[in-house]
């Protein structure tokens, strides 16, 4: 009787690989649609990128990238290809930060709104620590949302508007809700003792606002309270909420803040909620606290553990216990 062997599949041979920096090159052109772009993206002249476009072209010998007046686009053969090499390169970003993670399972990564972190995380992030002292925690303060895909950080905090245009989350990302707080304007004790009452909220208008970057907060505040006429605003600006709340300490006017910035400076009575307990001065609520982490980190035991201890600091801080 004759025996059939049957061959293995050898995997494709090592040597059939391009350049590797002509494939991350030509990742980057695809990705951000431009010669110019993709270098800036990966540090490096556009002629060099060109000419990494070049050498893939002749090694694969097939046209990958046509250039036309409004910039360069993948060709169909291209787009397959592009798609392909997309993949291997995620795959290979993830398998290399696996096993940076597996050895640092003690550091944690947090981005987050620069208000919040200066406010209320860093005064509170060390009894998070003292649980566990082994935890290296590092918080970056931003106001731009990090790519997840790069893994630029384990965690972010973002206050998401609920007015304007939809929040979209980015792929193979899980979000929860932290809060969802009133917006409320607060001011110094001796701010409030050298200017005039306030017993409906109009009366802000003869007091100094203080702003972020434009007037639409307090144009937004005012509104919920039933001042819809044309103001011309005035005061200074600021840029971060963070800074207008600073000031507002300082005496120098009356800032929007949320219950849970403005938590402990309210509890220790160094701010005053203006209003509070009268009718006219509605809770208004403008946006939402979101706790956001990739889908496949979700479940990490630091992450994990971290989501539930804030998410019960926060609650706590809220009740008025700060």
């Amino acid at each position: 009787m004759l025996e059939r062997k049957v061959k293995g599949v050898n995997p494709p041979s090592r040597k059939s690989l391009p350049p590797f920096e002509a494939l991350r090159a030509f990742d980057a052109v695809a990705r951000l649609k431009g010669v110019r772009r993709a270098a800036q993206s990966l540090g490096r002249d556009h002629a060099v990128i060109s000419r990494h476009l070049r050498t893939l072209e002749t090694w694969t010998g097939t046209t990958l990238i046509e250039r036309t007046s409004a910039g360069v686009v993948l060709t169909e053969a291209g787009i397959r290809y592009h798609e392909q090499v997309a993949m291997a390169l995620d795959m290979l970003a993830d398998a290399t930060m696996e096993l940076i993670r597996r050895g640092s399972e003690h550091r944690l990564h947090i981005w987050c709104m620069p208000g919040f972190a200066l406010h209320w995380m860093s005064r509170r992030v060390g009894a998070f620590e003292r649980l566990d002292p082994t935890v290296q925690i590092e918080i970056r303060p931003t106001d731009r949302s990090p790519d997840f895909g790069s893994h630029e950080t384990d965690i972010d905090i973002r206050f998401v508007p609920t007015y304007g245009s939809p929040f979209a989350l980015g792929p193979k990302l899980h979000h929860i809700e932290l809060a969802r707080v009133p917006i409320v304007a607060v001011a110094s004790p001796e701010y409030l003792a050298a200017s005039a009452p306030v017993e409906k909220p109009g009366d802000l208008l003869k007091h100094r606002l203080l702003h972020e970057d434009n007037f639409d907060s307090w144009v937004n505040w005012l509104s919920a309270h039933g001042i819809y006429d044309d103001i011309d605003l005035t005061g200074p600006k600021l840029w971060q909420g963070h800074l207008t709340l600073d000031a507002a300490l300082h005496g120098r006017g009356v800032a929007l803040a949320n219950h849970l910035v403005a938590a402990d400076d309210l509890a220790s009575g160094r701010l005053v909620e203006i209003g509070k307990g009268l009718e006219s001065f509605q809770p208004y609520s403008d946006g939402i606290y979101l706790f956001i982490a990739r889908a496949d980190r979700w479940d990490a035991p630091l992450i994990r553990r971290y989501r539930r201890w804030l998410k019960d600091a926060i609650a706590k801080s809220l009740s008025g216990n700060p």
